[in-house]
C-alpha cells in the first residue's frame, strides 16, 4: 500500500503537469466572418484560445453600430426611437467621429447616411438616380454638427437625419479586438478585418509585420507587389474599383458620398490607403475623408498632418494611372 504522504505527492505532481501543459504558449490563427466581410486575427506565444472572447466583442459591436440589424441601437435611432442609452462602444465612436470630422473641414462625416441609401449603397440596395433637387433635398439631413449625445442619448437637429458609422466601423472593431488582446498580454498580433489591419509587436526572430499589396501600376511585371511594414501600425484602404453602379446613361456613381455635395461621382483619386501609428479607426476615417477630397485636398492634408502616411492611386489628364505615396516600401 502507497503511503498517503506520496499519493499526495503524486497527485500535487500531476496536477502541475497538466496545469503546465494547458498553459504552454502557442501561436493561433482564428479566421471567420463579421461586419458583411472576413476576418484574420493572428497573435503570438499566448496560452488561450480567444475565439469565444472575440465572438461577444463582434456581437456587442453589432448590436451597437451595424446599420444591418435593424434592432440595433443605431438602426433604432435612425428610426427616431429617442429611448435609446448609447452604450460606449457607440460613445468613442461618435466622439472620434466629431474630432476627424472637424480635422478633415467636413469631409468625413457619418451623417451622410441618407445620401448613401438613396444612391443604392445603404442596406436597402435601393438603386436611385437623384436629381439636384433630391439631393438639395437631402443634404439639409448632412452635418455631423447637427447631431449631439447628451446623458447617453443622441439629440438630432432633425429626426430624419440618418447616421452610419460603417466608414469607420471595420477599423474600430479591430481596435476593440486589439486592445483585448493587449489587456491579455499579448505582445505580438496582426488584427485583419476586411483588408484593414492593425498590428502590435513583431513575429518570431524580431521579423517585422510585413504585408504585400499588389501594385497595380506595375501588375504585368514579374515583382507586381509592394511590401509594407506595418509593426506597431494600422493600415486602411477605401476606394471605387468594386463600389460603383452604372446608370441606364452610362453614369459612373461610387460609394464614397462628398458630403459637401451630395453626390457620388468618381473623381480622379481612385484609392486612398493610409498608414499610422493611431487606432486603426482614426485610419479607416481618413481614408474615407480622402476619397470625397479627391487627389488635391489629400496631399494638402497629408502635408500638413506628417504623423499619417499615405498611398494615393490616381488617374492623371492623360488618362494614365499614377501614384502619389510619402511612404517607402521595403
Amino acid at each position: 500500500m502507497i503511503p498517503k504522504k506520496i499519493v499526495a505527492s503524486i497527485t500535487i505532481l500531476l496536477l502541475f503537469i497538466s496545469c503546465t501543459k494547458e498553459n504552454k504558449a502557442q501561436d493561433f490563427i482564428l479566421k471567420g466572418h463579421v461586419f458583411g466581410t472576413t476576418y484574420k486575427i493572428v497573435y503570438l506565444n499566448a496560452s488561450e484560445n480567444y475565439q469565444k472572447s472575440i465572438d461577444s466583442l463582434f456581437y456587442l459591436m453589432n448590436k451597437s453600430l451595424s446599420t444591418y440589424i435593424p434592432t440595433s441601437d443605431i438602426s433604432r435611432i435612425n428610426k427616431g426611437d429617442s429611448t435609446v442609452f448609447v452604450d460606449d462602444l457607440f460613445l468613442e465612436v461618435f466622439k472620434k467621429s466629431k474630432r476627424i470630422h472637424k480635422e478633415t473641414d467636413g469631409y468625413f462625416d457619418p451623417t451622410v447616411g441618407n445620401l448613401v441609401n438613396a444612391w443604392g449603397f445603404g442596406p436597402n440596395r435601393e438603386k436611385r438616380d437623384l436629381t439636384s433637387e433630391q439631393v438639395n433635398e437631402q443634404m439639409q439631413f448632412v452635418g455631423l454638427n447637427k447631431v449631439e449625445v447628451v446623458n447617453k442619448k443622441v439629440n438630432k437637429q432633425n429626426s430624419k437625419i440618418y447616421l452610419d458609422f460603417n466608414s469607420i466601423a471595420k477599423g474600430f472593431g479591430i481596435d476593440v479586438v486589439a486592445r483585448f488582446l493587449s489587456s491579455k498580454k499579448i505582445e505580438s498580433y496582426l488584427v485583419e478585418i476586411g483588408g484593414e489591419i492593425r498590428t502590435k509587436g513583431t513575429k518570431e526572430n524580431n521579423a517585422p509585420w510585413v504585408i504585400k499589396l499588389v501594385d497595380p501600376i506595375n501588375k504585368d511585371e514579374l515583382k507586381g507587389y509592394k511590401k509594407i511594414n506595418l509593426s506597431n501600425k494600422s493600415m486602411a484602404t477605401s476606394g471605387n474599383y468594386r463600389k460603383f453602379r452604372l446608370t441606364k446613361k452610362g453614369e459612373k456613381f461610387v460609394h464614397t458620398i462628398n458630403p459637401k455635395t451630395g453626390y457620388a461621382k468618381e473623381s480622379n483619386l481612385l484609392s486612398a490607403s493610409v498608414i499610422a501609428s493611431l487606432d486603426c479607426a482614426d485610419v479607416d476615417a481618413y481614408a474615407t475623408a480622402f476619397m470625397a477630397m479627391g487627389l488635391n485636398k489629400a496631399k494638402a492634408f497629408l502635408k500638413s498632418h506628417k504623423n499619417i502616411d499615405a498611398i494615393l492611386l490616381f488617374v492623371d489628364k492623360k488618362g494614365s494611372l499614377k501614384e502619389y505615396k510619402t511612404i517607402t516600401y521595403k
